[in-house]
């Protein structure tokens, strides 16, 4: 079985590559935007499954499908909500909610293994998806609202933090915490990944495991070791922010 993921991020596809291989899954390629995937499809034999994000940083991962007329099994991966994905199940297509569940991930590799590899008699493209119909659900899409603010138990107390007030997130002994400009740390629910689907990508980036941080923190840049850059915080402390070396490229061209 041939495989390949198109993701907007690096990082998510290699980590869905990793998923995947614990599933005995091959990726054979990975790409990155609308431009790269119509390149190489028009000069690749089309493989059995597709991965597809649906928003590349170049548009609509559908954009692909309007200009060449692709034959695989396509299961999306999506961070939109539950709304949207009642719309994809009424039109028959798979897909997995960021961040990518693993045993989500091995049903829809079954279920994919069920409808294709069950008879030989089956043809590649024998699951006819409408994608004009898809893309027409997303022309006035259904706005993606990020988090503006966090509550978080102080004893007995709730406290509300609005997301001016962070100046980076990070992770430690398996919990998640937000520091914000007073130099105050907050025990949150939830992980880093889940963070980040739900803030705004244009304010904050993960720049590692450890740390997610605000782009209004960023109080200087120091080239680092092995590549890597250290970002000083104003009032965070505790440890060195690094950018991890895979990270350094997506993060230069996040700061602009």
């Amino acid at each position: 079985m041939t495989t390949i993921i198109i993701e907007d991020e690096k990082p998510a596809a290699r980590l869905l590559q990793r998923k995947l291989e614990k599933l005995n899954i091959e990726v054979g390629v990975m790409l990155h935007s609308v431009e790269e995937a119509l390149n190489w499809f028009s000069k690749n034999e089309h493989p059995d499954l597709i991965f597809l994000d649906i928003q590349l940083s170049d548009g609509l991962s559908f954009e692909i499908f309007e200009k060449i007329n692709i034959k695989s099994a396509v299961i999306f991966t999506t961070a939109y909500d539950e709304y949207a994905l009642k719309a994809f199940k009424l039109n028959s297509i798979d897909y997995l909610l960021k961040p990518i569940d693993e045993d989500d991930l091995e049903t829809a590799i079954l279920k994919f293994k069920d409808r294709f590899e069950s008879s030989l008699s089956v043809p590649k493209n024998s699951l006819q998806l409408d994608f004009e119909q898809i893309k027409k659900m997303f022309a006035n899409p259904f706005e993606k609202t990020f988090k503006k603010r966090f509550t978080v138990k102080i004893g007995q107390h709730l406290k509300v933090i609005s997301t001016d007030e962070i100046e980076c997130f990070f992770s430690e002994n398996k919990g998640t915490y937000i520091h914000t400009f007073d130099n105050r740390n907050y025990l949150i629910d939830g992980t880093l990944e889940l963070l980040e689907q739900e803030i705004d990508p244009a304010d904050f980036y993960r720049i590692s495991r450890k740390f997610i941080i605000s782009l209004k923190a960023i109080k200087e840049i120091v080239v680092y070791s092995n590549s890597r850059l250290k970002i000083i915080l104003p009032t965070y402390k505790e440890d060195e922010v690094i950018v991890s070396r895979e990270k350094v490229s997506d993060f230069k061209n996040w700061i602009g």
